[in-house]
């Protein structure tokens, strides 16, 4: 069995997103249960999608969102010569920058050359004068992000960050095998499809250790137009200091997503950049589940009124025992309680050395993602 199989007997299979007739109880139900998935190759009508430079081959739907800093118009789409949904992402080129404008190039150019199934994948792109359209592959849930907040905005059960969070981290580990750094890793670079398939997003960021045909051990460049990505960047990528900074970067990033997942809210969102790196800084026991990196509201203080289980127990089964997490170890914007495995697993990619966190292969092996589900049969 290919990795490819083995990846697709494990992920989800659920309907298309219609958020006028589905809940939070039904979206979470789709997503955590896991019936086989089978996987086959792009079949004819799929190909003649990618095929498609025609504009008059799609009819523009609805606009589902913004990227790229605001400058590119995400779209719904309907190929018309098929009827495929596809998503279509527009960019008009005369408002960009050249340092923009080579971001754009790398994320294009890097989409074809990488070929993993959680990772996006660009079927066209084409000009139309000076627009940049990209079509790609219908998203039927749209990103984590999205769903936090159409769905979970006091956060998701660990059965759902643990589904959302694997497929992330595979696509991740693959680009890391290839020598590049993501970057970006954050849940709205987090989408899922209608099969509940998991892609990473947000190559624009992607930089690459391999130069002239050598992979170098760090890094210095900082990424640009970084100011709405700075929350889930790590430590010494924000310090710029002579040490640079390597793939465990990335790791770093999964663990502020896997709290922005876990409560709804984004750790040091409303912080200046100073006070931001400082409490970065402060390393181990600190935690980024403490409340005091979380922005203020009532609402995100009270419990949970959701009407089904959150997954998230004081005492969870992990290796040959069960251990309990102590209300006054963890808190959160919603005063949720977390199994230890989270914790450890957030623990380990918020290590303040990088050499402490794991690679995101050793990652895919952790208890976490190893544990049963609970709560659906």
């Amino acid at each position: 069995m290919s990795l490819l199989d083995c990846f697709c007997t494990s992920r989800t299979r659920v309907e298309s997103l219609r958020p006028e007739k589905q809940s939070e109880s039904s979206i979470h139900q789709y997503l955590v249960n896991e019936p086989t998935v089978s996987w086959s190759p792009p079949s004819a009508r799929a190909h003649e999608v990618i095929c498609s430079t025609n504009v008059s081959h799609y009819e523009l739907q609805v606009e589902i969102g913004r990227g790229f800093d605001n400058f590119t118009s995400v779209h719904l789409a309907r190929h018309t010569p098929t009827g495929t949904l596809v998503t279509i992402k527009i960019t008009n080129l005369e408002n960009c920058t050249e340092e923009r404008l080579k971001a754009l190039q790398k994320a294009v150019i890097l989409s074809h050359f990488f070929r993993h199934p959680n990772i996006t994948t660009y079927w066209t792109v084409f000009t139309v004068g000076s627009w940049l359209w990209v079509i790609s592959p219908f998203m039927a849930y749209g990103s984590a992000s999205q769903l936090l907040r159409t769905y979970f905005p006091e956060g998701m059960s660990e059965d759902l960050i643990r589904n959302i969070l694997f497929g992330a981290v595979r696509g991740l580990n693959y680009l890391h095998q290839n020598g590049c750094i993501h970057r970006s890793f954050k849940a709205s670079h987090i989408l899922i499809s209608g099969d509940g398939l998991v892609t990473l997003s947000g190559l624009s960021h992607l930089h690459s250790l391999v130069k002239h045909g050598q992979r170098h051990r760090a890094v210095f460049d900082f990424p640009q137009f970084s100011t709405s990505v700075q929350p889930w960047l790590s430590p010494e990528l924000l310090r710029q200091d002579l040490h640079g900074y390597n793939v465990k970067s990335d790791i770093y990033s999964v663990g502020i997503t896997a709290c922005e997942l876990a409560s709804g809210q984004v750790p040091f969102q409303d912080m200046q950049r100073t006070q931001m790196l400082l409490q970065k800084l402060k390393g181990p026991p600190y935690s980024p589940l403490d409340i005091s990196i979380f922005p203020q509201s009532d609402s995100r203080m009270k419990n949970s009124r959701s009407g089904i289980d959150s997954g998230i127990g004081e005492s969870v089964l992990v290796s040959s025992g069960t251990h309990t997490v102590n209300s006054d170890r963890l808190h959160t914007p919603s005063s949720k309680t977390f199994s230890p495995a989270f914790f450890s697993l957030v623990q380990l990619c918020l290590q303040q050395d990088p050499e402490k966190r794991p690679s995101a292969s050793s990652l895919l092996s952790h208890v976490f993602f190893k544990q049963p589900y609970f709560g659906f049969p």
